[in-house]
């Protein structure tokens, strides 16, 4: 499913009209909601975070980048954990309360600060602005996403792109030296890479970060540019999806 196959799911599932979807969003007609449903555009930036709050799904969800509408509540972890501690006899839970106490002492003494704070406070004089990584991307043999992911980082302003849809965080090293490891991406949602292009997808749930390469046989694989990986040759009998573009990189440093 894309993008606009999951926003009309949703709002059929809601009994809305694309007129009441378009009026909740602020919109005077219909239009954009009947394009984002064609696929022929997407929601982005505020859009796609309003989109997420009216259906109560993860912006991951809507993106593709995760198979979980939504995580698991704060709430029900604890209500988990404490059916759990009730159902052990009492000297079982001795041990649960002693190691959860030893766990936290640790934790206390080795908390560090995220690196996007620590340059915030090493160069107050550079301008920063906060947004949101949606999803994980393997530079490598793929990886598979089933929570939301929706981590604040703070980012200098003068590396960050005017237009961009969405954030995604790299894991591996088949896309160096271009894109290495830790390296966050801007991404724009499209469901078409041209050839040559480095965009994000999705083959049988793992997500990838590749380049498009058609063979001369007229076979298309995803490249990496790193050699010591081999490409991914894409056939009919694989579930694929172009979940966007990256037209930019952020590193850190």
């Amino acid at each position: 499913m894309q993008i606009g196959d999951r926003i009309r799911e949703l709002r059929e599932n809601r009994n809305m009209t694309q007129t009441e979807l378009s009026e909740i969003l602020g919109m005077k007609t219909y239009t954009t909601v009947s394009k984002w449903e064609k696929n022929e555009n997407f929601p982005k930036g505020r859009d796609l975070k309003r989109l997420a709050e009216i259906f109560s799904v993860s912006s991951d969800y809507l993106l593709g980048l995760s198979q979980a509408k939504t995580k698991k509540s704060e709430q029900q972890e604890q209500s988990q954990l404490l059916t759990i501690y009730n159902q052990l006899e009492e000297d079982r839970q001795e041990k649960v309360l002693d190691f959860a106490s030893e766990q936290l002492e640790e934790q206390e003494g080795n908390k560090v600060l995220p690196i996007f704070d620590k340059k915030i406070e090493e160069e107050d004089d550079e301008e920063y602005i906060t947004d949101y990584i949606q999803g994980l991307v393997a530079a490598g043999h793929g990886s598979f996403q089933e929570d939301n992911l929706y981590m604040e980082v703070k980012l200098r302003a003068d590396n960050v792109p005017e237009k961009y849809d969405t954030i995604a965080k790299v894991v591996g090293d088949s896309m160096e030296p271009l894109i290495c490891n830790d390296d966050l991406l801007f991404i724009e949602v499209t469901n078409q890479v041209d050839i040559n292009s480095i965009g994000i997808f999705q083959v049988n749930g793992k997500n990838f970060v590749k380049k498009l390469k058609r063979d001369y046989d007229g076979s298309w694989y995803l490249q990496s540019l790193n050699n010591n990986y081999e490409e991914i040759y894409l056939t009919e009998d694989d579930n694929i999806r172009t979940i966007g573009e990256v037209v930019d990189i952020y590193r850190e440093g």
